[in-house]
């Protein structure tokens, strides 16, 4: 997509495409999705998009300014299905955990789009729900507001740098995917005491620790970390 600006109101059609469906913001981006789950980062085109929606390409700037919007609202799309479901409980680790495992689900769910927009601030309604709720989770435990954006901050942004880290491995191609996986059993376990005593004595912990993601064990590092600060209760 290029820079086209259209006014507000002359955004939204009614008529249907040709595959009987209605345009929407919505239909929109659940198709570019499924298109960049398929095909990859080139699949985020004004062409293919509108190929697979059975609609004008132009029709598409109605919805969305350029493709740097399109991508923002997938960013945002990923957000909002972490957070379904989702419920506070009133325990503040508990929440944490939950929310930051529900993060880092969604993006493995989706990780060709996970690599193309976890990093990108969307300022789009799923994603300032999701900062409202984190800081009213660290807020309501009694945190300090100075603290409290700071826990976040780093909250979010571990749950991020993991959820991206894991699932750009994911978005490799299959074999490149497996020969990373083979190299731990392929080169690791074959180095010598000698001269890597540690990994030697290590190895199999690590090759087995090291199929799996980090982040749930990072995770709760963090959380035990934030309670070791937690200031103590009035009274206490």
């Amino acid at each position: 997509m290029s820079e086209r600006v259209i006014p507000e109101g002359g955004r939204r059609r009614r008529r249907p495409t040709k595959q009987g469906a209605v345009l929407s913001e919505q239909l929109i981006v659940e198709t570019a999705l499924r298109l960049v789950a398929q095909h990859g980062a080139d699949a985020l085109s004004v062409r293919r998009l509108g190929a697979a929606l059975g609609a004008d390409p132009s029709a598409l700037y109605r919805y969305f300014h350029n493709t740097d919007a399109l991508l923002l609202a997938l960013a945002d799309e990923l957000i909002g299905r972490a957070q379904e479901g989702w419920r506070a409980t009133g325990d503040w680790r508990e929440d944490l955990r939950a929310m930051g495992l529900r993060i880092h689900a969604c993006y493995l769910a989706h990780p060709q789009a996970a690599a193309l927009g976890a990093y990108r601030t969307t300022g789009r309604p799923h994603e300032t729900r999701a900062v409202e709720r984190i800081l009213g989770i660290l807020r309501s435990a009694g945190f300090p507001d100075p603290f409290a954006v700071r826990a976040y901050h780093a909250f979010v942004d571990q749950a991020l740098a993991f959820a991206t880290l894991d699932a750009a491995a994911l978005a490799l191609p299959k074999a490149a995917r497996e020969a990373d996986e083979a190299v731990w059993n392929a080169v690791y376990s074959r180095l010598p005491a000698d001269t890597h005593p540690n990994v030697a004595a290590a190895f199999p912990l690590l090759a087995a620790d090291m199929r799996d993601s980090g982040y749930p064990f990072a995770l709760e590092l963090m959380l035990n970390a934030m309670a070791a600060l937690r200031p103590a209760p009035p009274g206490a």
